[in-house]
């Protein structure tokens, strides 16, 4: 008789384009909206979980992600599980405005940050490593309430590059090196057991 695995596999999506990325603008705790775009990248992240076996989905609750796992939910019949330490980083004084206009008005700490954004974030920021450890506690929640199931999470940018870092034991000041950017709705797969990560695919996109 087989017995079922207890290994849980997360699939990590980011929330589809809003307003202020499409200008590259950083959006962490400010709640702003999809563009059509983000709107369509989300429809493309429900056909795609209609298409494989997705047992349950969570998300943040900032309402750029909970609209995104909406056509998924829609599709499968579940309603998503919100969890509010999924949320993106809160990015300080950059909230609504490019690195590059922060670069203009302060080009020492820009530097800083791009050299090492962990020990040098921006001003008035949520310290990094606060937020990967906020995010890595939430996602094993998740695979614990799930043990041996697939879990669709959509969440946040920096946030789930912070927690890969984390998980997969990547200095975490490495993450903007390391993982440039996750795509918009794309699918990143890690398998959980026992609180270890195993990292099966990274930013796969989910089609038209």
């Amino acid at each position: 008789m087989s017995t079922r695995s207890r290994s849980t596999t997360l699939l990590l999506a980011r929330h589809g384009q809003t307003v202020w990325h499409a200008e590259n603008r950083y959006a962490g705790v400010s709640d702003v909206q999809l563009t059509e775009e983000g709107r369509d990248q989300a429809e493309a992240l429900g056909r795609w979980a209609a298409a494989h076996p997705v047992d349950a989905i969570w998300t943040s609750t900032m309402s750029r992600a909970v609209a995104t796992a909406e056509p998924a939910c829609r599709a499968l019949g579940l309603v998503a599980r919100r969890e509010p330490a999924l949320r993106e980083c809160d990015f300080g004084v950059l909230e609504g405005r490019t690195l590059a206009e922060f670069e203009l008005e302060n080009p020492v700490r820009a530097k800083a940050f791009r050299a090492d954004p962990v020990s040098y974030p921006f001003p008035e920021a949520e310290d990094p490593r606060t937020a990967a450890a906020r995010g890595t506690r939430a996602l094993r929640r998740v695979a614990e309430a799930h043990p041996g199931e697939r879990v669709l999470v959509v969440a946040h940018n920096t946030l789930l590059r912070l927690v890969l870092c984390a998980a997969l034991s990547i200095p975490l000041g490495d993450y903007r090196r390391v993982l440039p950017g996750l795509r918009n709705a794309a699918i990143t797969e890690l398998r959980m057991e026992d609180g270890a990560a195993a990292l099966l695919s990274l930013n796969v996109p989910v089609g038209p």
